[in-house]
């Protein structure tokens, strides 16, 4: 093996005396220095000119250097230290503008021409003299024969292929198996920050997307003290931003936009009085009745009366009293109605509470109020006595009428919801409804009639669920249950398209949700069998009705008879001296032993036959007359078809 050395010495002294001193007088305070630098390379001789090849090692400290003390104190630590790291690509947002294309509106008056100049075609015997010239011509009659094929041809061909022809017109519409749905599309909240108003009523407005809701708490004492009075009109577009916030005297319990004119909104507050406003400007009301002549209580509903002048309206309050007033003067109410049915001129002590109205355009005369008490009052305004508006009452519910609403189809049968049930009514018949829901658990408390749809009405329920009623479909349950908030419904509008149905919650929110198809398109022949349905339920109520009449009748015939009887018993007693027993025993008898020995001689005969429940009797005699009915209409659509077939075989011989 050989070993390479390479020893390096460099030695720095004083060059003083080989060089001239006076170039290097700075150089005799230089201090001796040496450099020593060793490398030592060992290898063995077979290694020597080989490739050199690298291979990896684990790491290994090569020097230690420990921090320094001094320094390290003058540094202050940060605790936490945050870096952000954005790891995601950079992107550069671009808008390119195309060109805009300029659309001009251009209009053409098509006049009668083709006449020559000499013709005026105004006059009738100058353009009847061409015309005759023309039609003597040769090359007329040679061109209108070539256009007569042309157009022969045409006719043939529309003829054999008709496009516009409708195949498979017998499926009923109503046959769709599209399932109902129903989604929230918007949720208006109460814009007073900090408060959670309860919703006590909605507006629709009639022209356009607009919505007018207001806040105020129904129950006792559930006004607190600052709670803010104000109202909000929406765009239901936009649930962030009110179009018009309403500042009323009080809380505003109910309101409703004028039909004719949409920016008139009036509405009843509650502490009795009424206001009415214009919505194109700051939401100040226009009108306010001086609270002498307004209402006791809270206004509860808010109706336009269609006239003339669209300027008149009434309202319903649970002080008993209805009241029409003119926003033209609108200090003092023109009429007033004290809902008592009992007194002649109306004693407003023992009048019952309006809770509801109902109030159909095309009956401008006629109205409907609901009250606290369960009832239904139908009435007349035009009445000449006061006796005579209330013309009669409907014993509807057991506890107050929150709803009431006319089919906007069938305006002779209306809804009422109350209490834990929903119920059809038909003006004929006054005892009873005519059509009914199953029993709630929980309280209804409001409900309406879908405007497109005949057979559809909504319920609003107490524990949030917003029920959906098809009786075409079903009637012992709703064909679609929504849950739309864990808060009560206090109330429910649906707009006049019926496919758009708004909600108020107790928690101050609205919501806005959109009806499928098949709940808002009304079907073919949707409209007949509604109405066959209606008439049959109302026939079949009138001989309920009449047949409960007749047995009331016969009872209260046989009670004056058994109450004579018990007379004249009593009578031959006292002059016989009393009356034998079964055992022989004389007994001096009153009217009441009368009356009990006459019950214990008619129990003591031989029974007759039992007899037929009557109730069951009239549901016979109601499916038999139906039954009569059906093979009537079948024989005479047997008569018309073999009509129809002697005809055609005449034709065709």
């Amino acid at each position: 093996m050989r070993m390479a050395r390479l020893n390096l010495m460099a030695i720095n002294k004083n060059f003083g005396n080989t060089m001239d001193s006076d170039d290097y007088d700075d150089d005799e305070e230089l201090e001796e220095k040496e450099l020593d630098i060793k490398l030592d390379i060992t290898k063995k001789s077979r290694r020597i000119k080989r490739p050199v090849s690298f291979a990896d090692q684990h790491g290994r400290i090569m020097e230690e250097i420990l921090p320094d003390a001094q320094i390290n104190a003058q540094f202050i630590p940060k605790n936490p230290i945050s870096r952000i790291i954005q790891c995601g690509p950079v992107y550069a947002e671009n808008e390119v503008n195309t060109v805009r294309a300029e659309f001009i509106s251009q209009g053409m008056n098509h006049c009668e021409g083709g006449w020559p100049k000499d013709v005026n075609p105004m006059e009738a015997d100058q353009t009847m003299r061409f015309r005759k010239k023309v039609e003597k011509d040769e090359t007329y009659v040679r061109t209108a024969l070539n256009l007569a094929g042309m157009m022969e041809s045409c006719i043939k061909q529309n003829n054999a292929i008709e496009i516009y022809e409708e195949y498979f017109t017998e499926i009923d519409e109503a046959t769709d198996c599209e399932e109902p749905k129903a989604k929230t599309v918007n949720l208006f909240r109460d814009q007073e920050p900090g408060w959670n108003r309860p919703v006590s009523s909605i507006a629709w407005c009639p022209d356009d997307e607009r919505i007018a809701i207001t806040y105020c708490s129904q129950e006792f004492l559930g006004i607190q003290p600052g709670t803010p009075k104000t109202s909000f009109i929406f765009n239901i577009d936009d649930p962030t931003r009110p179009d018009t916030i309403l500042k009323p005297p009080n809380h505003l319990v109910s309101s409703e936009f004028n039909p004719k004119d949409s920016n008139l909104l009036a509405g009843g507050c509650y502490n009795g009085q009424v206001c009415w406003w214009d919505a194109r400007k700051n939401g100040i009301p226009e009108g306010v009745v001086n609270i002498n002549q307004s209402h006791i209580e809270p206004v509860y509903k808010t109706k336009w009366v269609s006239s003339k002048t669209a300027s008149e309206l009434f309202t319903a309050s649970t002080d008993g009293t209805v009241k029409w007033w003119d926003i033209r003067k609108f200090s003092e109410p023109i009429e007033t109605l004290i809902l008592d049915p009992d007194s002649v001129e109306g004693n407003i002590s023992k009048a019952q509470g309006a809770s509801c109205l109902e109030y159909e355009p095309t009956i401008p005369t006629k109205f409907m109020v609901g009250t606290e008490q369960g009832n239904v009052f139908s009435c007349n305004r035009k009445a000449k006595i006061s006796s005579e508006r209330i013309v009669g009452i409907y014993k509807a519910h057991h506890g107050p009428v929150y709803a009431l609403e006319r089919n906007p189809c069938f305006p002779k049968n209306f809804l009422t919801v109350g209490d834990w049930c929903a119920r059809i009514w038909s003006e004929d018949i006054k005892e009873s409804a005519i059509m009914w829901t199953s029993s709630y658990t929980e309280n209804l408390r409001d409900g309406c009639w879908s405007p497109t749809r005949p057979s559809v009405f909504f319920t609003a329920r107490q524990d949030g669920v917003l029920d959906t009623w098809d009786i075409l479909y079903q009637q012992r349950s709703p064909i679609l249950s929504t849950k739309i908030a864990d808060e009560p419904l206090n109330c429910v509008k649906i707009h006049e398209q019926g496919c758009l149905v708004a909600i108020g919650c107790n928690n101050g929110g609205t919501s806005l949700i959109e009806l499928s198809e098949s709940l808002s398109t009304s079907h073919r022949n949707e409209k007949s069998s509604v109405t066959a349905m209606f008439e049959r339920e109302t026939r079949r109520e009138k001989i309920l009705e009449a047949r409960a009449k007749e047995i009331r009748l016969k009872e209260k015939t046989k009670g004056i008879t058994g109450i004579s009887s018990a007379m004249m018993l009593k009578g031959s007693a006292d002059k016989e001296g009393g009356v034998k027993d079964s055992k022989g025993i004389t007994k001096k008898v009153g009217f009441a032993g009368a009356m009990d020995l006459l019950k214990n001689k008619r129990h003591s005969l031989k029974p007759d036959e039992p007899k037929e429940d009557p109730l069951v009797k009239a549901e016979k005699d109601f499916y038999r007359i139906i039954k009569e009915e059906k093979e009537l209409r079948q024989s005479g659509r047997k008569e018309q078809s073999e009509k129809e077939e002697e005809t055609s075989l005449g034709a065709a011989e």
